[in-house]
């Protein structure tokens, strides 16, 4: 039976890519084909390399045409991307061409404190600066606007008036750790 492709984007230093990667890697079903990064000093650069993947390296300008981007993920046959930590809007022919295939992660339960520019330790801040009582990750498919689309699942996690922005992050952190792959992996394999 032929696997599931998929391709990874991200940005820095991979946390959720490399965790992503190590959890398909004795899957049957399953395959992280593909990581795709911005950056070529990123961590998860030589992380993902170190683990046996392909790591395709883009300009900002690039990836923002889409055109190359397309071309390279159907020239693999990846079926799927997954985000892990991209800081870039995805164009909206990238969309178009995995519509519905695109599963992104957020560090807050959507819609609060998701949009343009809320990603990592903003959203923590934004959080603690809201007095918010719990927080938690979303995991979505990806469509036009930041952070809108379909929501696959929600975790949560309880915050106290002493956490701090990085105790908030460690948390979250934790959840993302622990669901992301699972939640990748349910939405894949379910899909018509």
């Amino acid at each position: 039976m032929k696997k599931h492709s998929v391709a990874v984007f991200a940005s820095g230093n991979g946390t959720n890519a490399i965790n992503l990667i190590q959890s398909f890697q004795a899957n049957s079903e399953i395959s992280i084909d593909l990581v795709l990064c911005n950056k070529s000093d990123a961590p998860v650069v030589e992380k993902s390399k170190a683990l046996g993947v392909e790591v395709l390296i883009f300009s900002n300008e690039a990836f923002e045409s889409g055109l190359t981007v397309l071309q390279e993920l159907d020239y693999r046959g990846i079926e799927w991307i997954v985000l892990a930590g991209f800081l870039r809007k995805i164009p909206l022919n990238i969309i178009r061409g995995y519509q519905d295939h695109i599963i992104n992660i957020h560090p807050s339960l959507l819609p609060d404190f998701g949009g343009k520019g809320m990603y990592g330790m903003h959203v923590h801040r934004a959080v603690v600066e809201a007095k918010a009582q719990k927080s938690g990750i979303s995991i979505h498919l990806v469509n036009e606007e930041f952070d809108k689309g379909r929501i696959l699942a929600q975790f949560e996690i309880a915050i106290s008036q002493n956490d701090t922005p990085e105790q908030v992050a460690t948390k979250i952190h934790t959840l993302e750790q622990l669901h992301f792959p699972a939640i990748v992996a349910q939405t894949i394999l379910n899909s018509k």
